[in-house]
Protein backbone atom coordinates (compact mmCIF):
# COMPACT_ATOMS: atom_id res chain seq x y z
CA UNK A 1 0.00 0.00 0.00
CA UNK A 2 1.41 3.37 -0.98
CA UNK A 3 1.97 5.78 1.84
CA UNK A 4 -0.06 8.96 1.87
CA UNK A 5 -1.20 11.53 4.38
CA UNK A 6 -4.44 10.37 6.01
CA UNK A 7 -6.70 12.63 8.04
CA UNK A 8 -8.45 11.14 11.09
CA UNK A 9 -11.03 13.06 13.09
CA UNK A 10 -11.59 11.69 16.62
CA UNK A 11 -14.94 12.36 18.29
CA UNK A 12 -16.50 11.55 21.68
CA UNK A 13 -13.41 12.55 23.68
CA UNK A 14 -14.21 13.18 27.35
CA UNK A 15 -12.73 15.17 30.23
CA UNK A 16 -8.97 15.08 30.74
CA UNK A 17 -9.35 15.29 34.53
CA UNK A 18 -9.94 11.56 34.16
CA UNK A 19 -6.59 9.75 33.76
CA UNK A 20 -8.32 6.89 31.96
CA UNK A 21 -9.68 9.28 29.32
CA UNK A 22 -6.16 10.58 28.75
CA UNK A 23 -4.87 7.02 28.33
CA UNK A 24 -7.67 6.05 25.94
CA UNK A 25 -7.13 9.03 23.63
CA UNK A 26 -3.36 8.56 23.55
CA UNK A 27 -3.66 4.80 23.03
CA UNK A 28 -6.16 5.28 20.20
CA UNK A 29 -3.87 7.77 18.46
CA UNK A 30 -0.88 5.48 18.89
CA UNK A 31 -2.53 2.38 17.46
CA UNK A 32 -4.01 4.37 14.56
CA UNK A 33 -0.51 5.60 13.74
CA UNK A 34 0.80 2.02 13.85
CA UNK A 35 -1.98 0.67 11.63
CA UNK A 36 -1.77 3.43 9.01
CA UNK A 37 2.01 2.95 8.53
CA UNK A 38 2.36 6.46 7.15
CA UNK A 39 1.67 10.09 7.87
CA UNK A 40 -1.47 10.63 9.93
CA UNK A 41 -3.03 14.00 10.73
CA UNK A 42 -5.31 14.02 13.77
CA UNK A 43 -8.05 16.43 14.75
CA UNK A 44 -10.01 16.01 17.97
CA UNK A 45 -13.52 17.06 18.96
CA UNK A 46 -13.91 17.10 22.74
CA UNK A 47 -15.88 18.43 25.70
CA UNK A 48 -12.56 19.50 27.27
CA UNK A 49 -10.72 21.58 24.67
CA UNK A 50 -8.19 23.11 27.06
CA UNK A 51 -7.50 19.76 28.73
CA UNK A 52 -6.70 18.06 25.42
CA UNK A 53 -4.53 20.98 24.33
CA UNK A 54 -2.40 20.49 27.44
CA UNK A 55 -1.65 16.88 26.49
CA UNK A 56 1.53 15.87 24.73
CA UNK A 57 -0.23 14.17 21.83
CA UNK A 58 0.11 14.11 18.00
CA UNK A 59 -2.98 16.16 17.14
CA UNK A 60 -3.08 19.13 14.77
CA UNK A 61 -6.39 20.66 15.83
CA UNK A 62 -8.63 20.52 18.91
CA UNK A 63 -12.19 21.83 18.82
CA UNK A 64 -15.42 21.56 20.86
CA UNK A 65 -18.23 19.13 20.17
CA UNK A 66 -21.03 20.18 17.80
CA UNK A 67 -23.55 19.98 20.65
CA UNK A 68 -22.35 20.64 24.19
CA UNK A 69 -23.12 18.16 26.95
CA UNK A 70 -25.20 20.10 29.54
CA UNK A 71 -23.53 18.85 32.72
CA UNK A 72 -20.05 19.46 31.23
CA UNK A 73 -21.07 22.99 30.27
CA UNK A 74 -22.57 23.59 33.72
CA UNK A 75 -19.42 22.19 35.37
CA UNK A 76 -17.30 24.64 33.39
CA UNK A 77 -19.27 27.69 34.55
CA UNK A 78 -19.78 26.77 38.19
CA UNK A 79 -16.10 25.82 38.53
CA UNK A 80 -15.28 29.32 37.30
CA UNK A 81 -17.52 30.79 40.04
CA UNK A 82 -16.37 28.37 42.75
CA UNK A 83 -19.77 26.69 43.20
CA UNK A 84 -20.77 23.10 44.01
CA UNK A 85 -22.91 20.71 41.97
CA UNK A 86 -25.66 20.67 44.58
CA UNK A 87 -26.10 24.46 44.44
CA UNK A 88 -29.16 26.10 42.90
CA UNK A 89 -27.02 28.04 40.41
CA UNK A 90 -25.53 24.79 39.13
CA UNK A 91 -29.00 23.39 38.49
CA UNK A 92 -29.98 26.60 36.68
CA UNK A 93 -26.83 26.37 34.51
CA UNK A 94 -27.51 22.70 33.75
CA UNK A 95 -31.15 23.33 32.79
CA UNK A 96 -30.22 26.30 30.61
CA UNK A 97 -27.55 24.19 28.92
CA UNK A 98 -30.13 21.47 28.27
CA UNK A 99 -32.35 23.99 26.46
CA UNK A 100 -29.33 25.35 24.59
CA UNK A 101 -28.78 21.89 23.08
CA UNK A 102 -31.85 22.33 20.88
CA UNK A 103 -30.61 25.68 19.60
CA UNK A 104 -27.22 24.11 18.84
CA UNK A 105 -28.90 21.30 16.92
CA UNK A 106 -30.81 23.75 14.73
CA UNK A 107 -27.72 25.85 14.10
CA UNK A 108 -25.63 22.82 13.19
CA UNK A 109 -28.24 21.56 10.69
CA UNK A 110 -28.30 24.95 8.99
CA UNK A 111 -24.49 25.06 8.95
CA UNK A 112 -24.30 21.61 7.32
CA UNK A 113 -26.48 22.85 4.46
CA UNK A 114 -24.26 25.91 4.07
CA UNK A 115 -21.10 23.80 4.10
CA UNK A 116 -22.47 21.46 1.45
CA UNK A 117 -23.31 24.47 -0.67
CA UNK A 118 -19.68 25.61 -0.23
CA UNK A 119 -20.76 28.60 1.82
CA UNK A 120 -19.35 29.69 5.17
CA UNK A 121 -21.12 27.94 8.09
CA UNK A 122 -22.71 30.18 10.72
CA UNK A 123 -22.03 27.82 13.64
CA UNK A 124 -18.82 25.98 14.59
CA UNK A 125 -17.54 25.97 11.05
CA UNK A 126 -14.13 24.63 12.10
CA UNK A 127 -15.72 21.31 13.10
CA UNK A 128 -17.58 20.99 9.82
CA UNK A 129 -14.46 21.79 7.81
CA UNK A 130 -12.40 19.14 9.61
CA UNK A 131 -15.10 16.50 9.24
CA UNK A 132 -15.52 17.38 5.58
CA UNK A 133 -11.76 17.17 4.96
CA UNK A 134 -11.05 13.99 6.95
CA UNK A 135 -10.73 10.43 5.60
CA UNK A 136 -12.01 8.61 8.68
CA UNK A 137 -14.01 9.49 11.81
CA UNK A 138 -13.21 7.51 14.97
CA UNK A 139 -15.43 7.35 18.04
CA UNK A 140 -12.85 7.37 20.85
CA UNK A 141 -12.58 4.29 23.05
CA UNK A 142 -14.65 4.73 26.21
CA UNK A 143 -18.32 4.20 27.17
CA UNK A 144 -20.08 6.49 24.73
CA UNK A 145 -23.35 4.58 24.28
CA UNK A 146 -25.04 3.63 27.53
CA UNK A 147 -27.76 4.69 29.92
CA UNK A 148 -26.32 3.98 33.35
CA UNK A 149 -23.69 1.88 35.07
CA UNK A 150 -25.03 -1.66 35.49
CA UNK A 151 -24.59 -1.81 39.28
CA UNK A 152 -25.72 1.75 40.07
CA UNK A 153 -29.32 2.98 40.43
CA UNK A 154 -30.83 5.25 37.78
CA UNK A 155 -32.14 8.43 39.41
CA UNK A 156 -33.56 11.83 38.49
CA UNK A 157 -30.05 13.29 38.22
CA UNK A 158 -28.65 10.63 35.90
CA UNK A 159 -31.61 10.11 33.52
CA UNK A 160 -31.29 13.52 31.77
CA UNK A 161 -27.49 13.26 32.02
CA UNK A 162 -27.37 9.98 30.09
CA UNK A 163 -29.95 11.16 27.55
CA UNK A 164 -28.03 14.38 26.86
CA UNK A 165 -24.81 12.40 26.47
CA UNK A 166 -26.47 10.09 23.96
CA UNK A 167 -27.96 13.02 22.02
CA UNK A 168 -24.53 14.63 21.71
CA UNK A 169 -22.84 11.34 20.75
CA UNK A 170 -25.51 10.52 18.18
CA UNK A 171 -25.35 14.00 16.67
CA UNK A 172 -21.59 13.77 16.10
CA UNK A 173 -22.06 10.53 14.16
CA UNK A 174 -24.98 11.85 12.09
CA UNK A 175 -22.89 14.91 11.24
CA UNK A 176 -20.08 12.67 9.96
CA UNK A 177 -22.51 10.57 7.90
CA UNK A 178 -24.08 13.71 6.42
CA UNK A 179 -20.60 14.39 5.02
CA UNK A 180 -20.41 10.77 3.79
CA UNK A 181 -17.51 9.88 6.05
CA UNK A 182 -16.78 6.35 7.37
CA UNK A 183 -17.23 6.06 11.15
CA UNK A 184 -15.53 3.40 13.26
CA UNK A 185 -16.32 2.93 16.96
CA UNK A 186 -13.12 2.01 18.81
CA UNK A 187 -13.41 -0.44 21.75
CA UNK A 188 -16.34 0.77 23.85
CA UNK A 189 -18.50 -0.55 26.65
CA UNK A 190 -22.06 -0.35 25.33
CA UNK A 191 -25.20 -0.46 27.45
CA UNK A 192 -27.00 -1.08 29.67
CA UNK A 193 -30.12 0.66 28.41
CA UNK A 194 -33.02 1.39 30.74
CA UNK A 195 -35.49 3.38 28.60
CA UNK A 196 -36.90 3.43 25.08
CA UNK A 197 -35.28 6.80 24.51
CA UNK A 198 -31.85 5.42 25.37
CA UNK A 199 -32.28 2.41 23.11
CA UNK A 200 -33.56 4.54 20.23
CA UNK A 201 -30.68 7.03 20.39
CA UNK A 202 -28.04 4.31 20.69
CA UNK A 203 -29.51 2.27 17.84
CA UNK A 204 -29.60 5.36 15.63
CA UNK A 205 -25.96 6.17 16.40
CA UNK A 206 -24.61 2.63 16.03
CA UNK A 207 -26.61 1.86 12.88
CA UNK A 208 -24.84 4.80 11.24
CA UNK A 209 -21.38 3.43 12.06
CA UNK A 210 -19.41 1.38 9.57
CA UNK A 211 -17.69 -0.80 12.18
CA UNK A 212 -18.12 -1.28 15.93
CA UNK A 213 -15.54 -2.61 18.37
CA UNK A 214 -16.61 -3.53 21.91
CA UNK A 215 -14.43 -4.38 24.88
CA UNK A 216 -16.53 -6.87 26.88
CA UNK A 217 -18.95 -9.74 26.10
CA UNK A 218 -22.00 -8.09 27.69
CA UNK A 219 -21.51 -5.02 25.49
CA UNK A 220 -21.36 -7.32 22.49
CA UNK A 221 -24.69 -8.81 23.54
CA UNK A 222 -26.16 -5.33 24.11
CA UNK A 223 -25.33 -4.32 20.52
CA UNK A 224 -26.92 -7.49 19.18
CA UNK A 225 -30.03 -6.96 21.33
CA UNK A 226 -30.47 -3.48 19.83
CA UNK A 227 -30.64 -5.08 16.39
CA UNK A 228 -27.76 -3.00 15.03
CA UNK A 229 -26.80 -4.01 11.49
CA UNK A 230 -23.21 -2.74 11.53
CA UNK A 231 -20.42 -5.35 11.89
CA UNK A 232 -19.27 -5.86 15.50
CA UNK A 233 -16.04 -7.31 16.89
CA UNK A 234 -15.32 -8.23 20.52
CA UNK A 235 -11.84 -7.20 21.65
CA UNK A 236 -10.40 -5.49 24.77
CA UNK A 237 -9.60 -2.04 26.19
CA UNK A 238 -7.07 0.00 24.19
CA UNK A 239 -5.45 1.26 27.42
CA UNK A 240 -3.72 -2.12 27.53
CA UNK A 241 -1.58 -0.69 24.72
CA UNK A 242 -0.64 2.42 26.69
CA UNK A 243 3.09 2.84 27.27
CA UNK A 244 4.37 5.15 30.00
CA UNK A 245 7.24 7.30 28.74
CA UNK A 246 7.66 9.75 31.65
CA UNK A 247 8.84 7.59 34.54
CA UNK A 248 11.47 9.92 35.93
CA UNK A 249 8.96 12.22 37.67
CA UNK A 250 7.66 9.39 39.86
CA UNK A 251 10.68 7.11 40.28
CA UNK A 252 11.38 8.44 43.79
CA UNK A 253 7.88 9.42 44.90
CA UNK A 254 7.42 6.27 46.98
CA UNK A 255 10.81 6.43 48.68
CA UNK A 256 9.30 7.51 51.99
CA UNK A 257 7.09 4.43 52.11
CA UNK A 258 9.19 1.76 50.43
CA UNK A 259 9.94 -1.25 52.59
CA UNK A 260 10.56 -4.97 52.22
CA UNK A 261 6.88 -5.75 52.70
CA UNK A 262 5.70 -3.94 49.57
CA UNK A 263 3.38 -1.12 48.56
CA UNK A 264 -0.30 -1.29 47.63
CA UNK A 265 -1.89 1.38 45.45
CA UNK A 266 -5.53 2.30 46.13
CA UNK A 267 -7.73 4.14 43.60
CA UNK A 268 -11.17 4.56 45.19
CA UNK A 269 -13.98 6.57 43.65
CA UNK A 270 -17.72 7.15 43.64
CA UNK A 271 -19.96 8.27 40.78
CA UNK A 272 -21.40 11.70 41.62
CA UNK A 273 -24.98 11.55 42.99
CA UNK A 274 -25.09 7.78 42.48
CA UNK A 275 -25.21 6.50 46.06
CA UNK A 276 -27.16 7.69 49.12
CA UNK A 277 -25.19 9.41 51.86
CA UNK A 278 -25.36 6.38 54.16
CA UNK A 279 -23.92 4.11 51.47
CA UNK A 280 -21.10 6.58 50.78
CA UNK A 281 -20.22 6.59 54.49
CA UNK A 282 -20.21 2.76 54.54
CA UNK A 283 -17.98 2.69 51.45
CA UNK A 284 -15.40 4.96 53.10
CA UNK A 285 -15.51 3.12 56.45
CA UNK A 286 -15.14 -0.28 54.76
CA UNK A 287 -12.04 0.85 52.86
CA UNK A 288 -10.44 2.30 56.00
CA UNK A 289 -11.07 -0.81 58.13
CA UNK A 290 -10.03 -3.26 55.43
CA UNK A 291 -6.81 -1.36 54.70
CA UNK A 292 -5.95 -1.05 58.41
CA UNK A 293 -6.48 -4.79 58.85
CA UNK A 294 -4.34 -5.65 55.83
CA UNK A 295 -1.53 -3.30 56.90
CA UNK A 296 -1.45 -4.93 60.33
CA UNK A 297 -1.55 -8.45 58.88
CA UNK A 298 0.90 -8.09 55.98
CA UNK A 299 2.94 -5.00 56.88
CA UNK A 300 2.71 -3.29 53.50
CA UNK A 301 2.36 0.43 52.91
CA UNK A 302 -0.50 2.15 51.07
CA UNK A 303 -0.39 4.84 48.39
CA UNK A 304 -3.72 6.45 47.46
CA UNK A 305 -3.84 7.24 43.73
CA UNK A 306 -6.80 9.50 42.85
CA UNK A 307 -7.84 8.81 39.27
CA UNK A 308 -10.46 11.48 38.49
CA UNK A 309 -9.84 14.84 40.18
CA UNK A 310 -12.59 17.29 39.22
CA UNK A 311 -12.42 19.67 42.18
CA UNK A 312 -16.04 18.93 43.03
CA UNK A 313 -17.35 17.29 46.20
CA UNK A 314 -16.54 13.58 46.53
CA UNK A 315 -14.17 13.42 43.59
CA UNK A 316 -11.48 10.74 43.88
CA UNK A 317 -9.05 13.00 45.72
CA UNK A 318 -11.60 13.87 48.40
CA UNK A 319 -12.61 10.21 48.77
CA UNK A 320 -8.95 9.31 49.29
CA UNK A 321 -8.65 11.99 51.99
CA UNK A 322 -11.82 10.79 53.71
CA UNK A 323 -10.59 7.18 53.80
CA UNK A 324 -7.16 8.22 55.04
CA UNK A 325 -8.83 10.33 57.74
CA UNK A 326 -10.65 7.24 59.04
CA UNK A 327 -7.56 5.00 59.15
CA UNK A 328 -5.58 4.16 62.28
CA UNK A 329 -2.32 3.38 60.47
CA UNK A 330 -1.96 6.77 58.82
CA UNK A 331 1.84 6.65 59.14
CA UNK A 332 1.78 3.74 56.67
CA UNK A 333 -0.24 5.60 54.01
CA UNK A 334 -0.07 8.70 51.85
CA UNK A 335 -1.82 10.33 48.88
CA UNK A 336 -0.04 11.08 45.60
CA UNK A 337 -2.01 13.18 43.13
CA UNK A 338 -0.44 12.84 39.66
CA UNK A 339 -0.97 15.44 36.94
CA UNK A 340 -0.59 13.23 33.86
CA UNK A 341 -1.47 9.70 32.90
CA UNK A 342 2.23 9.00 32.21
CA UNK A 343 3.07 9.79 35.84
CA UNK A 344 0.05 7.83 37.00
CA UNK A 345 0.89 4.75 34.92
CA UNK A 346 4.51 4.84 36.02
CA UNK A 347 3.47 4.98 39.66
CA UNK A 348 1.04 2.08 39.24
CA UNK A 349 3.84 0.03 37.70
CA UNK A 350 5.84 0.40 40.94
CA UNK A 351 3.07 -1.10 43.10
CA UNK A 352 2.95 -4.69 44.34
CA UNK A 353 -0.86 -4.69 44.17
CA UNK A 354 -3.67 -2.30 43.18
CA UNK A 355 -7.12 -1.90 44.74
CA UNK A 356 -9.35 0.06 42.37
CA UNK A 357 -12.98 1.15 42.16
CA UNK A 358 -12.33 2.64 38.71
CA UNK A 359 -11.77 0.85 35.41
CA UNK A 360 -8.49 2.24 34.14
CA UNK A 361 -6.22 2.02 37.17
CA UNK A 362 -6.87 -1.72 36.93
CA UNK A 363 -6.23 -1.76 33.16
CA UNK A 364 -2.98 0.18 33.56
CA UNK A 365 -2.00 -2.21 36.35
CA UNK A 366 -2.67 -5.21 34.11
CA UNK A 367 -0.52 -3.71 31.33
CA UNK A 368 2.34 -3.55 33.88
CA UNK A 369 1.50 -7.07 35.18
CA UNK A 370 0.49 -5.73 38.61
CA UNK A 371 -2.21 -7.83 40.40
CA UNK A 372 -5.45 -5.99 41.26
CA UNK A 373 -8.55 -6.13 43.39
CA UNK A 374 -11.48 -4.58 41.53
CA UNK A 375 -14.48 -2.97 43.26
CA UNK A 376 -16.83 -3.11 40.27
CA UNK A 377 -19.73 -0.74 39.60
CA UNK A 378 -20.22 -1.88 36.00
CA UNK A 379 -19.90 -4.95 33.80
CA UNK A 380 -17.12 -3.30 31.82
CA UNK A 381 -14.93 -4.06 34.86
CA UNK A 382 -16.16 -7.58 35.52
CA UNK A 383 -15.86 -8.39 31.81
CA UNK A 384 -12.27 -7.14 31.72
CA UNK A 385 -11.24 -9.24 34.71
CA UNK A 386 -12.96 -12.32 33.31
CA UNK A 387 -11.01 -11.83 30.05
CA UNK A 388 -7.84 -11.97 32.15
CA UNK A 389 -8.98 -15.13 33.90
CA UNK A 390 -9.22 -13.17 37.16
CA UNK A 391 -12.96 -13.11 37.88
CA UNK A 392 -12.22 -14.10 41.51
CA UNK A 393 -10.46 -10.76 42.06
CA UNK A 394 -13.69 -8.72 41.73
CA UNK A 395 -16.01 -7.36 44.44
CA UNK A 396 -19.34 -6.17 42.91
CA UNK A 397 -20.35 -2.81 44.39
CA UNK A 398 -23.82 -4.12 45.27
CA UNK A 399 -22.12 -6.76 47.45
CA UNK A 400 -19.38 -4.50 48.79
CA UNK A 401 -18.48 -4.60 52.49
CA UNK A 402 -15.39 -4.49 54.67
CA UNK A 403 -15.43 -8.29 54.92
CA UNK A 404 -15.71 -8.76 51.16
CA UNK A 405 -12.90 -6.30 50.46
CA UNK A 406 -10.66 -7.88 53.12
CA UNK A 407 -11.28 -11.33 51.65
CA UNK A 408 -10.27 -10.19 48.16
CA UNK A 409 -7.19 -8.36 49.47
CA UNK A 410 -6.11 -11.60 51.19
CA UNK A 411 -6.81 -13.61 48.03
CA UNK A 412 -4.82 -11.37 45.66
CA UNK A 413 -1.96 -10.52 48.03
CA UNK A 414 -1.20 -14.16 48.87
CA UNK A 415 -1.38 -15.16 45.18
CA UNK A 416 0.28 -12.10 43.67
CA UNK A 417 3.22 -14.01 42.15
CA UNK A 418 0.85 -16.46 40.51
CA UNK A 419 -1.41 -13.64 39.24
CA UNK A 420 1.57 -11.70 37.87
CA UNK A 421 2.62 -14.80 35.93
CA UNK A 422 -0.90 -15.18 34.52
CA UNK A 423 -0.94 -11.52 33.43
CA UNK A 424 2.40 -11.93 31.65
CA UNK A 425 0.84 -14.70 29.56
CA UNK A 426 -2.62 -13.22 28.98
CA UNK A 427 -1.99 -9.48 28.44
CA UNK A 428 0.27 -9.85 25.35
CA UNK A 429 -2.44 -12.00 23.73
CA UNK A 430 -5.07 -9.33 24.40
CA UNK A 431 -2.76 -6.59 23.11
CA UNK A 432 -2.24 -8.52 19.89
CA UNK A 433 -5.99 -9.06 19.56
CA UNK A 434 -6.70 -5.32 20.00
CA UNK A 435 -4.24 -4.40 17.24
CA UNK A 436 -5.64 -7.04 14.89
CA UNK A 437 -9.24 -5.98 15.58
CA UNK A 438 -8.52 -2.30 14.93
CA UNK A 439 -6.61 -3.18 11.76
CA UNK A 440 -9.59 -5.22 10.56
CA UNK A 441 -11.98 -2.37 11.37
CA UNK A 442 -10.08 0.51 9.74
CA UNK A 443 -8.18 -1.36 7.02
CA UNK A 444 -10.85 -1.24 4.30
CA UNK A 445 -11.33 2.51 4.74
CA UNK A 446 -7.58 3.13 4.55
CA UNK A 447 -7.42 1.23 1.26
CA UNK A 448 -10.35 3.22 -0.14
CA UNK A 449 -8.73 6.46 0.95
CA UNK A 450 -5.35 5.58 -0.56
CA UNK A 451 -6.97 4.42 -3.80
CA UNK A 452 -9.05 7.61 -4.01
CA UNK A 453 -6.02 9.84 -3.46
CA UNK A 454 -4.03 7.90 -6.03
CA UNK A 455 -6.84 8.33 -8.56
CA UNK A 456 -6.97 12.06 -7.82
CA UNK A 457 -3.21 12.37 -8.29
CA UNK A 458 -3.43 10.44 -11.57
CA UNK A 459 -6.15 12.80 -12.82
CA UNK A 460 -4.04 15.81 -11.92
CA UNK A 461 -0.98 14.32 -13.59
CA UNK A 462 -3.00 13.52 -16.71
CA UNK A 463 -4.04 17.12 -17.00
Amino acid sequence: MSLCSLKVHIIHVGNMANKGTQALLKSDMSVIGDVFKGNVTFSVSTTDVEGVRRLIAPYNSVMPTTIDIPYERADFYVRRFGLERNSLRYKVFAFASLLYMFAQACLSIFSVFLAKAKLKPVYRGEILEHVKACDLVVSCSDENFKESASMLPLNVYWIPTWWSLLVSRTWEILLAKSMRKPVVVFPNSIGPFRTRMGRMLSRTALDNCDFILVRDPISYGAVKTLGVRSPVILTSDTTLLFNSTHKSSTDNCTSGLSDLNGIVGVSPGIYSHSLPEKRVHEYIEAHAKALDGAIEQYGFSVVFLPHYVSGFSLDDLEVCKLILGKMKNVERARIINCNTVEEYSSLIGQMDMIISSKMHPAVLAASSFVPSVCVAYDYKQTGFFVSLGLGDCVVPLNEFSCKQLSTKIDYVWTRRSEIRGLLKKRVPDLQKQIRESITQAVGPFIELCVRGKQDTNSDLTGR
